[in-house]
Parts: C-alpha cells; structure tokens; sequence
C-alpha cells in the first residue's frame, strides 16, 4: 500500500509552485518586490477555483447575496471603523544594523531584554505606532483634502452597503452578504510566501441577525465554515483546528472570535476567522454619516441596529492551505519514492482532465484535437503531446489533474480512448462519445472511481 508524505520545508514547496507555474516572484527580473507574488498559468486557475468554490457555498443560499464594492472609499469610513487612528502596528528600528521590525516580535535576551531579531543588537530605537493603511490621493493635485485610503479589509464596503442591500433585495433578518476582492495592508513583517502579502484577496461574509439570537447564529457558522474546510475544499481534518479568542485578544469591535489555524509547514498558522462583531460596525457608520441604518422588525414591530457575524477567510491563505496539503511525495509498500503527486480536491484542480495522444501521427492528433475542443467547452483541460507518455502522466500528477485521457491506435477501431485515474493511476477504456459524461461523473464520485 502507498503512503504519501507532505513537504515540510516552505523553500521547497516555493520552488514546486515555480517550477510547475503557480506562483512567481513578482516582478523577478528586477530583483522581485518583497512579499509580493505573481500567480502563473496554473495557480490563477487553482485560486479562482478557490474562489469559486467559496462564493458558490456562499451565494446559493436564500439567505445570502453578493456585492462588489470599490477599493477606494470616502475616508470618513475609515474614521468610523477605528482603523485611521487604531489601525497599526509597533514599530521599531534596529540602530546598529537598522532592521525595521515590529516590537511584539523582537526576541528577549537571557537578561530580559529586547533584541534585533536579525543582529541580537539591544540598541534599539524608541517605539513607534505605524498605521497599516496605504495612503495615496484622488484627484489630480496631491494635497490636504485629496488623501484616500486602499481599504485594508473588504468588511466596511459591506456594512456601508447594508441599507442599500437590504432595501433593493428586500431581504429580512437573518440575512448576509458576502465579497471577494483585494486588500492592501503595509505590513512591517510579511512572509512565509503568499500567508502574509501586502496585497491580499480577502474573502469574506458579513450575517446580520436579531440582537440576543447572535450566539446561536455564531455556532452556526462555525459549523459551516469548518464543514466547508473539511467536506469541500478537502484539507486534512488532522491539519486543522479552532482556537478562540480570550478576552485580552479580541478586537475593539468583537463579541467573541474563533479561529481556524492549519498546519503550514512553517507554523501553526490563522486560516479563517468567524467572529461576532456585536453591532459596533453599523452603530458607528450610522453614528459619522448621519443616516440612518436601523433594521425594522415587522414581527415585533420594532427597530434596531443588528448584529453582526462574520466569516473571513483569505483566498491567497486557503490557496497555500491546498497546496501545502495536497502537495505529496508518494512512497509504495517498501518506502521507494514511486512519483511526485498534488492531491487537490477535483473541483478546484487548476485542470479536470488532459489530453495525451500516444503518438503525434494521425490520426490520433486529430482525434485529441477534437476531443480537446469538445471538452473545453464544459471543462478546463490540458494538452500535452511531448515526451513518453509515462513522463506525461507524471508531469499532470504533480499538477492535479484528475483524469489522463490517451488517444491510442486502438482508438480509430473501437472509439475508445483510455482514461487515468490519478490518485488510483488505474485505467479504463471510455466510448468517447460518452467521454464527457464519464468525466463528469468521475469528477463527482472521485474518491470511489477506481478504487
């Protein structure tokens, strides 16, 4: 029986997500920009299906609708949320090697002193409150006035939003609504590759409800939320847990706050917060613009700001998540490396099937061109022709993709082709003009196909 092992070194798994087109160094050519990532041919496929998956489990609900708000809002919302004046971070020069770090992080010596984490220096300059906001200016002169800010969470474009939502939907409490878009934060210490980035995807979902009903609605989308993790996009039960907020850690706005860390290679690491926010954020937007953002409850005939509960999850961390966990070597019964595999759920593999013709003579070519047009139409698929068709198989394991399809010399005389199953790496011989149900079928049913 195989046995899989995951990478456990982050500069392997950078140098995996290179080679194989995921993920680029941004603007590398020059020397890169720090903490900021290019996605290639095959990790822009994985993150929009990433994405994709979330905002279908999100929106095709009753209770749910999305919206798309701009990056750039009226400052006073920044005033509102608390993030102009309470939005930063520690900050801290080292004198002698002059390291910018934060001060939370600087490690203490054995007398109980601060130390520069890059040269154990001590000569360190006073602290400093750094706000995270990335400011820039509107308009075209630059001066008092002009200042704007890029948003450093998507949440406030939907509470801004709720009175509009709410009235042109006609939704009634308990509803949500959820958005995916970027973020930018100017952190003083980003790394461990596309976890912490200063431009981020923030993915995220805002549930109002009726104050005194929010503690039940917080347990239900923790539910939800880890069901979605597990069940969904396939991450490891084992790799995953909750951990909770205790009082000192909470944010000025929350109730309460729950976690899900996963097991990067590199730490114990936040993936996804549900948090109740209580109504702090509509009580303070309704409190600097002036108007009013009361819900009215027809049943009891009465009004009130509601509550609210959050998911929040960032697509560049759950695409990591899926790559750290799928990412394998695999080993047979006696311990030899037998192939290197991306056991990635099916619905999010960057492609659901690839095309292999045995040789590049007709008419096989013909027969894999056709099949590929056919397919592209309901399937995101690949074609590859060079190499042994063994080298071929090995390079769509390292990438995911679920079903190999080869266009043989027998295919001309019984209209079969061979399709692959990549976990299994069994083969069955399709009709191809059910070929396209086959897959889709497979593609749902995966875990049991070949077994």
């Amino acid at each position: 029986m195989s046995s899989f092992k995951n990478y456990d070194n982050l500069s392997e798994i950078v140098a995996l997500c290179k080679g194989r087109g995921f993920v680029f160094q941004s603007s590398e050519i020059y020397g890169g920009l720090n903490s900021c990532w290019d996605y290639g041919p095959l990790g822009s496929l994985l993150k929009r299906n990433v994405k994709e998956l979330w905002w279908k489990e999100m929106t095709r609900r009753r209770d749910v609708v999305g919206i798309d708000a701009s990056i750039l809002m009226h400052p006073k919302t920044w005033e509102a949320s608390g993030h102009l004046d309470g939005f930063t971070d520690p900050l801290v020069d080292c004198k002698s090697c002059k390291t910018r770090f934060r001060e939370d992080h600087a490690p203490l010596n054995d007398a109980g002193e601060k130390t520069c984490p890059s040269c154990k220096s001590t000569d360190l300059t006073e602290t400093r409150n750094f706000n995270l906001m990335f400011k820039t200016n509107m308009g075209p002169v630059a001066g008092e006035g002009s200042e704007v800010f890029l948003r450093p969470e998507t949440a406030q474009g939907i509470f801004v939003n709720f009175d509009n939502v709410r009235g042109s939907t006609r939704k009634k409490i308990p509803f949500g609504i959820a958005q995916i878009g970027k973020s930018f934060r100017n952190e003083i210490t980003p790394g461990n590759f596309i976890f912490r980035t200063r431009e981020f995807e923030q993915m995220e979902m805002q549930y109002f409800v009726t104050p005194g009903e929010d503690e039940k609605w917080f347990e239900f989308w923790k539910r939800e939320r880890f069901d979605f993790l597990i069940n969904k996009t396939g991450l490891r039960k084992e790799n995953i847990r909750w951990e909770e907020h205790g009082s000192g850690e909470l944010a000025h706005y929350a109730k309460a706050a729950f976690d899900v860390e996963f097991k990067f290679p590199f730490w114990l690491g936040e993936l996804e917060g549900v948090h109740n926010r209580s109504d702090f954020d509509l009580k303070q937007h309704q409190e600097f613009s002036g108007k009013k953002l009361e819900y009215f409850d027809e049943v009891k005939k009465e009004k009130y700001i509601p509550f609210v509960i959050e998911t929040a999850i960032g697509a560049d961390r759950l695409t990591l998540a899926v790559i750290c966990d799928g990412m394998v070597k695999e080993h047979d019964a006696e311990g030899k490396e037998v192939r290197n595999l991306f056991k990635v759920a099916p619905e999010i593999a960057p492609y659901k099937a690839a095309f292999l013709p045995l040789s590049k003579k007709e008419p096989l070519l013909e027969t894999a061109h056709k099949l590929f047009d056919e397919l592209s139409e309901n399937f995101s698929v690949d074609y590859d022709e060079s190499g042994s068709i063994g080298k071929r198989y090995r390079r769509q394991d390292e990438i995911g993709t679920p079903f190999c399809v080869t266009v043989d010399f027998e295919t001309a005389e019984d209209g079969k082709v061979t399709v692959r199953h990549r976990d299994y790496m069994t083969q069955q011989r399709v009709s191809m003009e059910r070929l396209d149900q086959f897959i889709e079928e497979g593609l749902k049913d995966f875990k049991d196909f070949g077994g």
